[in-house]
């Protein structure tokens, strides 16, 4: 006679080996088979709340659902957590976050912190097994609190970059979530990104010539490189002793390993034809543009007479 599968199966098949005790009261299980399932080393508990139904270190998922499940119905993983859950790469964090409403006392659990928040969790929700945080609420908060407005800016543009979201949405849940720290910002930056770096870039290269008195540069100007390959520079100066200094806006996907390697041999190449190249993020342009301006004069840019 075929040996039926325990009541508790279907559960913990849903939810990565997890199961909580108050699910196994519904089910019409005691303490004491929970006990035996301890005592005998087949489950292990992971907090007064959760039990695995496997042994050993939990997986990176496994821990996202303890995480939720002990923190209850009303919780949502959320910040990069969520966004890793929806496919963001490269922005990993060992600690998981868990989402939970303010004022809500949590009991520990190792890796993973709860963020309290006075935000609707379960308006802000996707639609999936594990309670995950929509990308657009969790970028967006998770920017809005980050110290470093550098961070910030990434996320946001990598969201849109890897195709996790568009500008556009982005813009439309930043009215959906006011208050939001940095909104103002937020929404010139989704603009550039909408636009196109490259436009934007430019721009803010022409802001920074008028502003610290540099004359104006000749941009997306085609040169070959020492390989013979055609190249186009972002912004050159010719200087009065016949060089020429070329000034490379790196936008936020230069930031990835095969641009950045991609980068590197072309700053080479074009410095092996004569070029002075000077390299910036599109970032430092808009923040901080004199300091650009400044390495600018000390490579010999003349002060515009203008």
């Amino acid at each position: 006679m075929a040996t039926r599968p325990p009541r508790w199966l279907p559960v913990t098949a849903a939810q990565c080996g997890l199961i909580t005790r108050r699910q196994l009261r519904r089910l019409g299980l005691s303490f004491n088979y929970v006990d035996t399932q301890l005592d005998a080393g087949r489950w292990q508990q992971i907090s007064s709340v959760v039990l695995c139904t496997t042994t050993g270190t939990l997986t990176r998922e496994q821990l996202m659902w303890a995480g939720v499940l002990h923190a209850g119905p009303r919780s949502a993983l959320g910040g990069l957590s969520a966004l890793e859950r929806h496919g963001l790469q490269r922005w990993h964090r060992e600690e998981v976050t868990v989402l939970v409403q303010k004022s809500h006392n949590i009991e520990p659990i190792a890796g993973v912190r709860f963020v309290e928040t006075r935000r609707p969790i379960p308006l802000l929700t996707a639609p999936r097994p594990l309670s995950t945080w929509r990308v657009e609420p969790a970028a967006l908060l998770w920017a809005g609190y980050e110290p470093v407005t550098r961070s910030a800016y990434g996320l946001l543009s990598a969201c849109v970059q890897q195709r996790l979201t568009t500008p556009v949405r982005l813009d439309a849940w930043i009215t959906r979530m006011r208050p939001l720290r940095r909104a103002k910002p937020f929404r010139r930056l989704l603009g550039e990104l909408a636009a196109g770096t490259q436009s934007a870039a430019e721009r803010d290269v022409l802001t920074m010539c008028d502003t610290f008195r540099l004359p104006r540069p000749l941009r997306q100007t085609s040169r070959r490189d020492s390989a013979g390959r055609l190249r186009y520079t972002d912004a050159e100066w010719r200087l009065p002793d016949g060089r020429l200094v070329a000034l490379e806006v790196d936008g936020g996907f230069h930031m990835q390993v095969e641009h950045w390697g991609a980068d590197i041999e072309r700053e080479r190449q074009l410095v092996a034809t004569g070029v002075v190249v000077l390299r910036c993020t599109a970032l430092e342009l808009r923040e901080r543009p004199d300091r650009i301006a400044r390495d600018l004069r000390a490579l010999g840019v003349l002060e515009s007479s203008a």
